[in-house]
Protein backbone atom coordinates (compact mmCIF):
# COMPACT_ATOMS: atom_id res chain seq x y z
CA UNK A 1 0.00 0.00 0.00
CA UNK A 2 2.86 2.37 0.88
CA UNK A 3 4.53 1.62 -2.46
CA UNK A 4 1.31 2.37 -4.31
CA UNK A 5 1.00 5.72 -2.55
CA UNK A 6 4.62 6.59 -3.33
CA UNK A 7 4.14 5.72 -6.99
CA UNK A 8 0.93 7.77 -7.16
CA UNK A 9 2.62 10.75 -5.56
CA UNK A 10 5.56 10.49 -7.96
CA UNK A 11 3.18 10.38 -10.92
CA UNK A 12 1.22 13.41 -9.73
CA UNK A 13 4.42 15.37 -9.13
CA UNK A 14 5.67 14.61 -12.65
CA UNK A 15 2.53 15.90 -14.41
CA UNK A 16 3.17 19.20 -16.16
CA UNK A 17 -0.06 20.78 -14.92
CA UNK A 18 -1.08 22.16 -11.58
CA UNK A 19 -2.63 19.50 -9.32
CA UNK A 20 -4.41 20.55 -6.13
CA UNK A 21 -6.28 18.03 -3.96
CA UNK A 22 -8.36 18.85 -0.88
CA UNK A 23 -10.31 16.66 1.53
CA UNK A 24 -13.96 17.16 2.46
CA UNK A 25 -12.94 19.71 5.11
CA UNK A 26 -11.27 21.86 2.46
CA UNK A 27 -7.71 21.13 3.63
CA UNK A 28 -5.01 20.58 1.03
CA UNK A 29 -3.69 17.01 1.01
CA UNK A 30 -1.70 17.24 -2.23
CA UNK A 31 -0.23 20.24 -4.04
CA UNK A 32 2.44 19.88 -6.70
CA UNK A 33 5.20 22.29 -7.72
CA UNK A 34 3.47 23.28 -10.96
CA UNK A 35 0.37 24.40 -9.04
CA UNK A 36 2.59 26.33 -6.61
CA UNK A 37 4.32 28.07 -9.52
CA UNK A 38 0.95 29.03 -11.05
CA UNK A 39 -0.29 30.38 -7.73
CA UNK A 40 2.90 32.26 -6.84
CA UNK A 41 3.22 30.21 -3.65
CA UNK A 42 5.51 27.69 -2.01
CA UNK A 43 4.17 24.14 -1.57
CA UNK A 44 4.66 24.43 2.21
CA UNK A 45 2.44 27.52 2.32
CA UNK A 46 -0.54 25.55 1.04
CA UNK A 47 -0.09 21.89 1.99
CA UNK A 48 -2.07 20.97 5.11
CA UNK A 49 -3.82 24.32 5.30
CA UNK A 50 -7.45 25.13 4.67
CA UNK A 51 -7.99 26.49 1.16
CA UNK A 52 -9.39 29.85 2.31
CA UNK A 53 -6.46 30.35 4.73
CA UNK A 54 -4.00 29.93 1.84
CA UNK A 55 -6.11 31.98 -0.58
CA UNK A 56 -8.07 34.47 1.57
CA UNK A 57 -9.74 36.13 -1.44
CA UNK A 58 -11.69 32.93 -2.16
CA UNK A 59 -15.02 32.02 -0.61
CA UNK A 60 -17.10 28.85 -0.50
CA UNK A 61 -19.07 30.26 -3.43
CA UNK A 62 -16.13 31.36 -5.60
CA UNK A 63 -13.79 28.40 -4.95
CA UNK A 64 -14.24 25.67 -7.56
CA UNK A 65 -12.75 23.06 -5.20
CA UNK A 66 -15.13 23.85 -2.35
CA UNK A 67 -18.06 24.07 -4.75
CA UNK A 68 -17.35 20.58 -6.12
CA UNK A 69 -17.06 19.13 -2.61
CA UNK A 70 -20.44 20.65 -1.77
CA UNK A 71 -22.27 19.59 -4.95
CA UNK A 72 -20.39 16.43 -5.94
CA UNK A 73 -20.56 17.61 -9.57
CA UNK A 74 -17.50 18.20 -11.79
CA UNK A 75 -16.65 21.61 -13.27
CA UNK A 76 -14.83 21.73 -16.60
CA UNK A 77 -12.61 24.47 -18.04
CA UNK A 78 -13.72 27.29 -15.76
CA UNK A 79 -11.58 30.37 -15.30
CA UNK A 80 -10.86 31.49 -11.74
CA UNK A 81 -9.35 34.77 -10.58
CA UNK A 82 -8.08 35.13 -7.02
CA UNK A 83 -5.43 36.79 -4.87
CA UNK A 84 -2.83 34.73 -3.01
CA UNK A 85 -1.51 35.46 0.50
CA UNK A 86 1.22 37.65 -1.02
CA UNK A 87 -1.35 39.93 -2.66
CA UNK A 88 -0.65 38.76 -6.24
CA UNK A 89 -3.56 38.34 -8.62
CA UNK A 90 -3.74 34.87 -10.20
CA UNK A 91 -5.66 33.75 -13.30
CA UNK A 92 -6.12 30.02 -13.91
CA UNK A 93 -8.37 27.79 -15.97
CA UNK A 94 -9.50 24.82 -13.91
CA UNK A 95 -11.08 21.45 -14.34
CA UNK A 96 -12.26 20.30 -10.91
CA UNK A 97 -13.48 16.77 -10.19
CA UNK A 98 -15.00 15.12 -7.11
CA UNK A 99 -13.19 12.09 -5.65
CA UNK A 100 -15.47 9.22 -4.68
CA UNK A 101 -14.85 6.02 -2.78
CA UNK A 102 -17.92 3.98 -3.49
CA UNK A 103 -20.77 6.44 -3.15
CA UNK A 104 -19.01 8.64 -0.59
CA UNK A 105 -17.17 11.81 -1.61
CA UNK A 106 -13.77 12.05 0.08
CA UNK A 107 -12.40 15.18 -1.57
CA UNK A 108 -11.82 17.00 -4.83
CA UNK A 109 -8.95 17.35 -7.30
CA UNK A 110 -8.29 20.40 -9.41
CA UNK A 111 -6.21 20.43 -12.60
CA UNK A 112 -5.21 24.01 -13.31
CA UNK A 113 -3.63 25.71 -16.29
CA UNK A 114 -1.98 29.12 -16.11
CA UNK A 115 -4.60 31.26 -17.81
CA UNK A 116 -2.38 34.35 -17.71
CA UNK A 117 0.27 32.58 -19.78
CA UNK A 118 -2.35 31.34 -22.23
CA UNK A 119 -3.68 34.86 -22.63
CA UNK A 120 -0.17 36.18 -23.25
CA UNK A 121 0.11 33.62 -26.03
CA UNK A 122 -3.11 34.98 -27.46
CA UNK A 123 -1.70 38.49 -27.29
CA UNK A 124 1.32 37.41 -29.29
CA UNK A 125 -1.02 36.07 -31.96
CA UNK A 126 -2.78 39.43 -31.98
CA UNK A 127 0.56 41.21 -32.30
CA UNK A 128 1.37 39.13 -35.37
CA UNK A 129 -2.05 39.85 -36.84
CA UNK A 130 -1.70 43.55 -36.04
CA UNK A 131 1.73 43.73 -37.66
CA UNK A 132 0.40 42.03 -40.75
CA UNK A 133 -2.56 44.38 -40.86
CA UNK A 134 -0.33 47.47 -40.63
CA UNK A 135 2.03 46.28 -43.33
CA UNK A 136 -0.93 45.73 -45.67
CA UNK A 137 -3.16 48.62 -44.67
CA UNK A 138 -2.38 50.74 -47.72
CA UNK A 139 -3.66 48.13 -50.12
CA UNK A 140 -5.83 45.30 -48.87
CA UNK A 141 -5.24 43.40 -52.12
CA UNK A 142 -2.00 42.32 -50.43
CA UNK A 143 -4.12 40.60 -47.78
CA UNK A 144 -6.65 39.14 -50.22
CA UNK A 145 -5.07 36.51 -52.41
CA UNK A 146 -8.15 35.47 -54.37
CA UNK A 147 -11.00 37.09 -56.27
CA UNK A 148 -14.27 35.57 -57.47
CA UNK A 149 -12.67 35.28 -60.90
CA UNK A 150 -10.20 32.76 -59.42
CA UNK A 151 -13.04 30.33 -58.60
CA UNK A 152 -12.96 27.92 -61.52
CA UNK A 153 -16.32 26.45 -62.56
CA UNK A 154 -18.46 25.66 -65.59
CA UNK A 155 -21.36 24.50 -63.41
CA UNK A 156 -24.45 26.70 -64.11
CA UNK A 157 -25.53 26.78 -60.44
CA UNK A 158 -22.07 27.78 -59.24
CA UNK A 159 -21.78 30.42 -61.98
CA UNK A 160 -25.09 31.84 -60.71
CA UNK A 161 -23.75 31.78 -57.12
CA UNK A 162 -20.69 33.79 -58.20
CA UNK A 163 -22.90 36.34 -59.99
CA UNK A 164 -25.11 36.65 -56.90
CA UNK A 165 -22.02 37.12 -54.71
CA UNK A 166 -20.76 39.98 -56.91
CA UNK A 167 -24.11 41.74 -56.56
CA UNK A 168 -24.53 41.24 -52.81
CA UNK A 169 -20.88 42.07 -52.06
CA UNK A 170 -21.81 45.77 -52.38
CA UNK A 171 -23.96 45.54 -49.25
CA UNK A 172 -22.75 45.77 -45.65
CA UNK A 173 -25.15 43.08 -44.43
CA UNK A 174 -23.63 39.97 -42.81
CA UNK A 175 -23.13 36.83 -44.87
CA UNK A 176 -23.27 33.15 -43.92
CA UNK A 177 -21.44 30.66 -46.14
CA UNK A 178 -22.01 26.91 -45.87
CA UNK A 179 -19.88 24.32 -47.59
CA UNK A 180 -18.11 21.06 -46.91
CA UNK A 181 -14.39 21.12 -46.17
CA UNK A 182 -12.42 21.76 -49.32
CA UNK A 183 -15.14 23.55 -51.29
CA UNK A 184 -13.27 26.87 -51.18
CA UNK A 185 -15.13 28.88 -48.53
CA UNK A 186 -12.26 31.23 -47.68
CA UNK A 187 -11.45 31.72 -51.37
CA UNK A 188 -15.11 32.63 -51.92
CA UNK A 189 -15.18 35.00 -48.94
CA UNK A 190 -11.99 36.75 -50.06
CA UNK A 191 -13.64 37.20 -53.45
CA UNK A 192 -16.67 38.83 -51.82
CA UNK A 193 -14.42 41.21 -49.87
CA UNK A 194 -12.53 42.10 -53.06
CA UNK A 195 -15.82 42.98 -54.81
CA UNK A 196 -17.08 45.12 -51.90
CA UNK A 197 -16.59 48.83 -51.22
CA UNK A 198 -14.44 47.67 -48.27
CA UNK A 199 -11.81 46.22 -50.60
CA UNK A 200 -9.33 48.92 -49.53
CA UNK A 201 -9.92 48.01 -45.89
CA UNK A 202 -8.54 45.13 -43.85
CA UNK A 203 -9.52 41.52 -44.40
CA UNK A 204 -9.04 39.59 -41.16
CA UNK A 205 -9.72 35.85 -41.00
CA UNK A 206 -10.01 33.71 -37.87
CA UNK A 207 -10.81 30.02 -37.62
CA UNK A 208 -12.86 29.73 -34.42
CA UNK A 209 -11.81 26.10 -33.96
CA UNK A 210 -8.09 26.98 -34.01
CA UNK A 211 -8.12 28.93 -30.73
CA UNK A 212 -9.01 27.53 -27.29
CA UNK A 213 -12.51 28.60 -26.22
CA UNK A 214 -11.17 30.50 -23.23
CA UNK A 215 -8.90 32.66 -25.39
CA UNK A 216 -11.22 33.35 -28.29
CA UNK A 217 -12.97 36.24 -26.53
CA UNK A 218 -9.65 38.02 -25.95
CA UNK A 219 -8.62 37.40 -29.56
CA UNK A 220 -11.87 38.85 -30.90
CA UNK A 221 -12.49 41.76 -28.53
CA UNK A 222 -9.03 42.63 -27.19
CA UNK A 223 -7.97 43.19 -23.60
CA UNK A 224 -7.83 46.07 -21.13
CA UNK A 225 -4.87 46.78 -18.88
CA UNK A 226 -5.16 44.90 -15.58
CA UNK A 227 -7.86 42.50 -16.76
CA UNK A 228 -5.46 39.72 -15.74
CA UNK A 229 -1.84 39.41 -14.64
CA UNK A 230 0.40 41.22 -17.12
CA UNK A 231 -2.50 42.33 -19.32
CA UNK A 232 -2.15 45.53 -21.34
CA UNK A 233 -4.51 47.53 -23.54
CA UNK A 234 -4.60 45.56 -26.76
CA UNK A 235 -6.80 45.61 -29.82
CA UNK A 236 -8.76 42.52 -30.81
CA UNK A 237 -9.65 41.31 -34.29
CA UNK A 238 -12.79 43.48 -34.42
CA UNK A 239 -10.71 46.63 -34.02
CA UNK A 240 -8.05 45.37 -36.44
CA UNK A 241 -10.78 44.76 -39.03
CA UNK A 242 -12.39 48.18 -38.50
CA UNK A 243 -13.45 49.53 -41.90
CA UNK A 244 -13.03 46.13 -43.50
CA UNK A 245 -14.21 42.53 -43.23
CA UNK A 246 -13.90 39.99 -40.41
CA UNK A 247 -14.20 36.39 -41.57
CA UNK A 248 -15.12 33.89 -38.84
CA UNK A 249 -14.62 30.34 -40.10
CA UNK A 250 -16.16 27.30 -38.36
CA UNK A 251 -18.53 29.58 -36.47
CA UNK A 252 -20.36 26.56 -35.02
CA UNK A 253 -17.32 25.82 -32.79
CA UNK A 254 -17.64 29.17 -31.02
CA UNK A 255 -18.99 28.85 -27.42
CA UNK A 256 -22.68 29.79 -27.17
CA UNK A 257 -22.05 32.51 -24.59
CA UNK A 258 -19.53 34.14 -26.94
CA UNK A 259 -22.03 33.83 -29.78
CA UNK A 260 -24.36 36.03 -27.70
CA UNK A 261 -21.67 38.73 -27.54
CA UNK A 262 -21.12 38.42 -31.28
CA UNK A 263 -24.84 38.94 -31.81
CA UNK A 264 -24.71 42.19 -29.83
CA UNK A 265 -21.89 43.46 -32.04
CA UNK A 266 -23.92 42.63 -35.13
CA UNK A 267 -26.87 44.55 -33.69
CA UNK A 268 -25.17 47.75 -32.53
CA UNK A 269 -21.56 47.71 -33.77
CA UNK A 270 -20.26 48.15 -30.21
CA UNK A 271 -17.54 46.02 -28.57
CA UNK A 272 -16.00 46.03 -25.14
CA UNK A 273 -12.49 44.76 -24.47
CA UNK A 274 -12.11 41.99 -21.90
CA UNK A 275 -11.80 43.61 -18.48
CA UNK A 276 -12.96 47.05 -19.67
CA UNK A 277 -16.18 49.00 -19.12
CA UNK A 278 -15.56 51.28 -22.09
CA UNK A 279 -17.59 50.83 -25.28
CA UNK A 280 -15.79 50.99 -28.62
CA UNK A 281 -17.61 51.51 -31.90
CA UNK A 282 -16.41 49.42 -34.86
CA UNK A 283 -17.42 49.37 -38.52
CA UNK A 284 -16.92 45.75 -39.56
CA UNK A 285 -18.71 43.49 -42.00
CA UNK A 286 -19.04 39.97 -40.59
CA UNK A 287 -18.85 36.98 -42.90
CA UNK A 288 -19.19 33.62 -41.17
CA UNK A 289 -18.71 30.13 -42.55
CA UNK A 290 -19.57 26.61 -41.41
CA UNK A 291 -18.71 23.16 -42.73
CA UNK A 292 -21.74 21.77 -40.85
CA UNK A 293 -25.15 22.23 -42.45
CA UNK A 294 -27.01 25.09 -40.70
CA UNK A 295 -30.01 22.84 -40.00
CA UNK A 296 -27.74 20.34 -38.23
CA UNK A 297 -25.98 23.11 -36.32
CA UNK A 298 -29.32 24.46 -35.08
CA UNK A 299 -30.74 21.04 -34.18
CA UNK A 300 -27.61 20.08 -32.23
CA UNK A 301 -27.46 23.52 -30.57
CA UNK A 302 -24.06 24.32 -32.04
CA UNK A 303 -25.27 27.76 -33.04
CA UNK A 304 -27.80 30.08 -31.41
CA UNK A 305 -31.06 30.54 -33.29
CA UNK A 306 -30.99 34.33 -32.87
CA UNK A 307 -27.42 34.57 -34.19
CA UNK A 308 -28.25 32.33 -37.14
CA UNK A 309 -31.23 34.46 -38.15
CA UNK A 310 -29.13 37.63 -37.82
CA UNK A 311 -26.36 36.20 -40.01
CA UNK A 312 -28.79 34.64 -42.46
CA UNK A 313 -29.42 37.90 -44.32
CA UNK A 314 -27.38 36.58 -47.24
CA UNK A 315 -26.58 32.86 -47.38
CA UNK A 316 -24.44 31.04 -49.89
CA UNK A 317 -24.19 27.26 -50.17
CA UNK A 318 -21.09 26.07 -52.00
CA UNK A 319 -21.75 22.86 -53.91
CA UNK A 320 -19.54 19.84 -53.17
CA UNK A 321 -17.52 18.61 -56.13
CA UNK A 322 -19.60 15.43 -56.46
CA UNK A 323 -22.63 17.60 -57.27
CA UNK A 324 -20.86 19.52 -60.05
CA UNK A 325 -19.05 16.72 -61.84
CA UNK A 326 -18.66 18.77 -65.01
CA UNK A 327 -16.12 20.80 -63.01
CA UNK A 328 -13.89 17.79 -62.28
CA UNK A 329 -12.20 17.65 -65.70
CA UNK A 330 -12.35 21.44 -66.01
CA UNK A 331 -10.47 21.81 -62.71
CA UNK A 332 -8.14 18.95 -63.65
CA UNK A 333 -7.04 20.82 -66.80
CA UNK A 334 -6.68 24.05 -64.80
CA UNK A 335 -4.51 22.46 -62.10
CA UNK A 336 -2.37 20.58 -64.65
CA UNK A 337 -1.52 23.88 -66.35
CA UNK A 338 -0.86 25.47 -62.96
CA UNK A 339 1.50 22.71 -61.86
CA UNK A 340 3.16 22.60 -65.29
CA UNK A 341 4.28 26.18 -64.64
CA UNK A 342 5.31 25.50 -61.05
CA UNK A 343 7.14 22.23 -61.70
CA UNK A 344 8.49 23.10 -65.16
CA UNK A 345 6.69 20.14 -66.74
CA UNK A 346 4.77 19.64 -69.99
CA UNK A 347 2.00 17.18 -69.03
CA UNK A 348 -0.58 17.20 -71.82
CA UNK A 349 -3.65 15.98 -69.92
CA UNK A 350 -4.97 12.67 -68.58
CA UNK A 351 -5.49 9.22 -70.07
CA UNK A 352 -9.09 8.14 -70.73
CA UNK A 353 -9.00 5.49 -67.98
CA UNK A 354 -7.94 8.11 -65.43
CA UNK A 355 -10.55 10.53 -66.75
CA UNK A 356 -13.27 7.94 -66.05
CA UNK A 357 -11.92 7.37 -62.56
CA UNK A 358 -11.74 11.09 -61.72
CA UNK A 359 -15.36 11.58 -62.81
CA UNK A 360 -16.59 8.56 -60.85
CA UNK A 361 -14.68 9.17 -57.61
CA UNK A 362 -16.81 10.91 -54.89
CA UNK A 363 -14.09 13.42 -53.79
CA UNK A 364 -14.99 13.67 -50.09
CA UNK A 365 -12.27 16.31 -49.71
CA UNK A 366 -13.73 18.26 -52.66
CA UNK A 367 -11.57 20.67 -54.69
CA UNK A 368 -8.79 20.62 -52.11
CA UNK A 369 -8.48 16.83 -52.41
CA UNK A 370 -8.51 16.99 -56.22
CA UNK A 371 -5.80 19.66 -56.26
CA UNK A 372 -3.52 17.80 -53.86
CA UNK A 373 -4.07 14.54 -55.74
CA UNK A 374 -3.04 16.16 -59.01
CA UNK A 375 -0.05 17.83 -57.36
CA UNK A 376 1.19 14.40 -56.24
CA UNK A 377 0.56 12.87 -59.67
CA UNK A 378 2.33 15.70 -61.48
CA UNK A 379 5.41 15.13 -59.33
CA UNK A 380 5.62 11.37 -59.99
CA UNK A 381 4.41 11.20 -63.61
CA UNK A 382 7.09 10.30 -66.16
CA UNK A 383 4.85 10.23 -69.26
CA UNK A 384 3.17 12.86 -71.40
CA UNK A 385 -0.20 12.23 -69.75
CA UNK A 386 -1.31 11.38 -66.22
CA UNK A 387 -2.54 7.81 -65.83
CA UNK A 388 -4.02 5.47 -63.23
CA UNK A 389 -0.50 4.35 -62.34
CA UNK A 390 0.24 7.87 -61.02
CA UNK A 391 -2.62 7.88 -58.47
CA UNK A 392 -1.72 8.08 -54.76
CA UNK A 393 -1.82 4.70 -52.98
CA UNK A 394 -5.11 5.39 -51.18
CA UNK A 395 -6.89 6.25 -54.43
CA UNK A 396 -5.38 3.22 -56.14
CA UNK A 397 -6.99 1.08 -53.44
CA UNK A 398 -10.32 2.78 -54.13
CA UNK A 399 -9.81 2.39 -57.86
CA UNK A 400 -9.39 -1.39 -57.69
CA UNK A 401 -12.68 -3.03 -58.66
CA UNK A 402 -14.25 0.13 -60.14
CA UNK A 403 -15.55 0.05 -63.72
CA UNK A 404 -12.44 1.90 -64.90
CA UNK A 405 -10.22 -0.96 -63.76
CA UNK A 406 -12.50 -3.97 -63.82
CA UNK A 407 -9.98 -6.78 -64.26
CA UNK A 408 -11.77 -10.09 -63.83
CA UNK A 409 -15.25 -8.49 -63.65
CA UNK A 410 -17.63 -8.59 -66.60
CA UNK A 411 -16.60 -6.52 -69.61
CA UNK A 412 -20.04 -6.71 -71.19
CA UNK A 413 -20.78 -3.26 -72.52
CA UNK A 414 -24.54 -3.88 -72.60
CA UNK A 415 -24.69 -5.11 -68.98
CA UNK A 416 -22.53 -2.28 -67.62
CA UNK A 417 -24.57 0.32 -69.50
CA UNK A 418 -27.79 -1.17 -68.11
CA UNK A 419 -26.39 -1.07 -64.59
CA UNK A 420 -25.30 2.54 -65.01
CA UNK A 421 -28.70 3.52 -66.44
CA UNK A 422 -30.47 1.87 -63.50
CA UNK A 423 -28.28 3.75 -61.00
CA UNK A 424 -28.93 7.09 -62.72
CA UNK A 425 -32.70 6.50 -62.77
CA UNK A 426 -32.76 5.53 -59.09
CA UNK A 427 -30.63 8.57 -58.24
CA UNK A 428 -32.96 10.91 -60.18
CA UNK A 429 -36.04 9.46 -58.47
CA UNK A 430 -34.38 9.79 -55.10
CA UNK A 431 -33.46 13.43 -55.74
CA UNK A 432 -36.95 14.25 -57.03
CA UNK A 433 -38.56 12.32 -54.15
CA UNK A 434 -40.33 10.00 -56.57
CA UNK A 435 -41.75 12.70 -58.84
CA UNK A 436 -41.67 11.19 -62.38
CA UNK A 437 -41.85 14.54 -64.20
CA UNK A 438 -38.97 16.04 -62.21
CA UNK A 439 -36.89 12.87 -62.52
CA UNK A 440 -37.39 12.88 -66.31
CA UNK A 441 -36.20 16.49 -66.45
CA UNK A 442 -33.09 15.60 -64.41
CA UNK A 443 -32.35 12.71 -66.77
CA UNK A 444 -33.16 14.91 -69.79
CA UNK A 445 -35.48 12.29 -71.32
CA UNK A 446 -39.25 12.31 -72.07
CA UNK A 447 -41.59 11.28 -69.26
CA UNK A 448 -42.93 8.38 -71.35
CA UNK A 449 -39.39 7.06 -71.91
CA UNK A 450 -38.73 7.09 -68.19
CA UNK A 451 -41.96 5.23 -67.46
CA UNK A 452 -41.02 2.61 -70.07
CA UNK A 453 -37.57 2.15 -68.54
CA UNK A 454 -39.03 1.87 -65.04
CA UNK A 455 -41.15 -1.09 -66.15
CA UNK A 456 -37.95 -2.89 -67.19
CA UNK A 457 -36.27 -2.38 -63.81
CA UNK A 458 -36.96 -5.30 -61.40
CA UNK A 459 -38.86 -4.16 -58.33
Amino acid sequence: MALTQEVLTAILKSIDEGIHVVNTEGRTIFYNNVAAKHDGMEVEEVLGRHLIDAFPSLTEESSTLLKVIKTGKPIYNQTQVYVNVHGARIDTMNTTLPIFVGEDIIGAVEIAKDYSRMKLLAERLLDLQKGFSKSSSKKSAKQVTYTLHDIQTINPDFIHTKAEARKLAKSDSPILVYGESGTGKELFVQGVHHESHRSEGAFVAQNCAAIPETLLESILFGTAKGSYTGAVDRKGLFELADGGTLFLDELHTMPLELQAKLLRVLEDGIIRRVGSSQNISVNVRIIAAMNVHPKTALEEKMIRHDLYYRLNVFTFSLLPLRERREDILHLTDFFIQQFNRQLCKTIQGVEKSLENFLIGYPWPGNVRELKHTLEYMMNVCEEDKLGLIDLPVILKQHQVGTPSNIGSASLSLRKNLEDMEKKLIISALDRSKGNINQAAKLLEIPRQTLQYKLKKIPQ
